[in-house]
């Protein structure tokens, strides 16, 4: 049976991209408890300040890494949550089903991004 013909992926294909999602998950989960550390141990200010001029560069550094911090954070926060949709797509059988096509997204697509929701042809489309 082609890829073309079939309309869903088998229970075991299924377990396959779970275990995938579920091991990105815990890893993005980690990188972004990570990223929400550095943010709030960048609120704490040292007091070995001395020229005034030093502290003013150093709070403008300080306010610089903290917002790139953040929007990575944001990212980071983005990419759980559509892993966590991928898993409730799984749930309930409509995962790896491209939503623009309704054709099945390829198995080497969802590899190497299990959250997709469209197939590479349907992507490119859009652009």
């Amino acid at each position: 049976m082609s890829q073309e013909e079939k309309t869903a992926y088998s229970q075991e294909e299924l377990k396959e991209f779970e275990v995938l999602i579920l091991q990105k998950l815990a890893s993005a989960k980690e990188e972004l408890t990570s990223l929400k550390e550095s943010i709030s141990k960048k609120n704490d200010s040292g007091t070995d300040y001395t020229a005034s001029t030093s502290k003013l560069l150093e709070d403008g550094a300080d306010t610089l890494e903290r917002e790139s911090l953040s929007q990575l954070a944001a990212r980071q926060q983005k990419f759980v949550i559509n892993l966590e949709n991928a898993l409730i797509r799984i749930k309930n059988g409509t995962y790896g089903i491209c939503v623009d096509t309704g054709k099945l997204i390829s198995k080497e697509r969802l590899r190497a991004v299990p959250h997709t929701m469209h197939s590479i042809e349907a992507k490119l489309a859009k652009k």
